[in-house]
């Protein structure tokens, strides 16, 4: 069906954009930004495919990491923050989308 492949072209093939948009908002970890997806846009994304994302991100240069022990933990987890460079190709991503959407709206 034409509006199921559009969906997992939007969701799953761009999900860089829906990490990167989260970690403007503060820093997270692997999971947590798989759980953060779900819950503000609404969409699943397999946890492997969460991580291939960020590695893709942060051999790219447009995230980093830092390793921390929680707070009352023994636990390190990787924490994920966005780079300027992250900043740019987001802001760029979602100026190319506003633009096709007006020009599929106009007249």
């Amino acid at each position: 069906m034409p509006l199921n492949r559009l969906n997992h072209k939007l969701t799953k093939e761009v999900m860089w954009i829906y990490v990167l948009k989260l970690l403007q908002k503060r820093p997270m970890y692997g999971y947590e930004i798989k759980e953060e997806i779900e819950k503000n846009f609404g969409w699943t994304p397999a946890t492997i495919t969460s991580y291939v994302v960020l590695y893709k991100l942060e051999s790219g240069g447009y995230v980093v990491n830092d390793i921390r022990e929680e707070k009352g933990n023994k636990i390190k987890r990787k924490y994920y923050s966005i780079t300027d460079k992250g900043d740019k190709l987001l802001n760029d991503g979602l100026d190319f989308i506003k633009k096709i959407v007006e020009k599929i709206e106009s007249d």
